[in-house]
């Protein structure tokens, strides 16, 4: 109810948040499994029913997990969220270090060290594994392409690393851009060929898992832009936006309806297409412009919770930051002639 995004797919696609016994296809609602897990483990949809099944993921959410169960059943299919994971409700889980510490000390609860689960990534591939619509087509997949890449992968190092001994429960992720700037290498090279420039953009991208990962409709563009010697622009690689006129510059992933339109992520039939960079992969943007006045190129990388066209469903100035393009990396190149 406090993400204006997930909210609003939540109330198109599923019905009002705060009535009860809201079904979907006859089930209950998977986006609460892992969004309202308090909710979901009262079988409850009326988020407003009681305080803590409001709070999304709170504290109690993910330290009372006392197994991963996997997300794949034995029957096939997905169990996610609470469904992919047992829970105590005698005692506070947690890594094993630390834990009889004052901080760590609970009234009611016992606290047992847990290690199998709070160091690896058992606590996050419950919601963070997959996730398919109705029509099997995968949405959220940051869990398959962890699974592709090499070398082991630990989702707590970059997202809960230890500070001062503990670790940091801020949990970055794809609403913050400055976390998604780690994720990306951008150098540019320029060679001058007679009255022509070649410029390379190379693109690496640093994660074990795609870049961008996560909701679907999260995605890169770059633009290169040249000034000549007072600042002005006199060429630049996008007149309007790259998902319109500079493809090859647009990371993202498509999706769209049987007749090949796009389509939003819950009523989907088929991936269209998917340009995001794979775990570790590195890409190279070429360009040949005329030189004529340009003293300075200037490549930037732009992050964007939505695609261009989503962005027109959130218009109020309080949805300024959903749809705002941030900047996750620079790199300018000056001409000498």
């Amino acid at each position: 109810m406090k993400d204006p995004i997930h909210g609003k797919f939540y109330k198109a696609v599923i019905g009002n948040p705060e009535q009860e016994d809201i079904k979907k296809n006859g089930k209950y609602p998977v986006c609460l499994q892992c969004h309202a897990p308090a909710a979901a483990k009262d079988g409850k949809t009326n988020l407003t029913a009681m305080p803590v099944y409001n709070e999304g993921v709170n504290c109690v959410a993910c330290h009372t997990i006392s197994r991963f169960k996997g997300t794949k059943k034995t029957t096939g299919g997905l169990r996610l969220g609470t469904q992919a994971y047992e829970f105590s409700s005698t005692s506070l889980q947690g890594p094993g270090t630390n834990h009889t510490t004052p901080d760590w000390q609970h009234p009611i609860f016992q606290n047992t060290a847990n290690p199998d689960i709070f160091k690896s990534n058992a606590v996050c591939m419950g919601c963070h594994d997959q996730r398919k619509n109705s029509n099997k087509v995968a949405l959220c997949q940051t869990g398959d392409e962890i699974a592709t890449s090499d070398g082991d992968t630990n989702c707590l190092s970059c997202h809960m690393p230890t500070i001062n001994g503990k670790a940091d429960h801020s949990l970055l992720g794809g609403h913050s851009a400055k976390m998604v700037s780690k994720g990306l290498l951008m150098t540019m090279a320029t060679v001058k060929q007679g009255k022509t420039l070649n410029v390379t953009i190379k693109l690496s991208n640093q994660l074990p898992h795609n870049f961008p990962t996560g909701a679907p409709f999260r995605n890169v563009y770059i633009k290169l832009t040249g000034y000549d010697k007072q600042g002005q622009i006199v060429w630049v690689s996008s007149q309007s936006h790259p998902v319109q006129d500079d493809k090859k510059a647009m990371f993202m992933y498509s999706l769209g309806d049987a007749k090949g339109n796009p389509a939003p992520p819950p009523k989907a039939t088929q991936v269209l297409g998917d340009t995001r960079l794979k775990p570790h992969e590195t890409r190279e943007l070429n360009y040949t412009l005329a030189k004529g006045k340009i003293t300075k190129l200037k490549a930037v990388a732009y992050y964007d919770l939505l695609l261009p066209a989503m962005k027109k469903k959130f218009p109020k100035p309080e949805h300024k930051d959903l749809v705002t393009s941030q900047i996750i990396a620079v790199s300018e190149n000056m001409i000498d002639y």
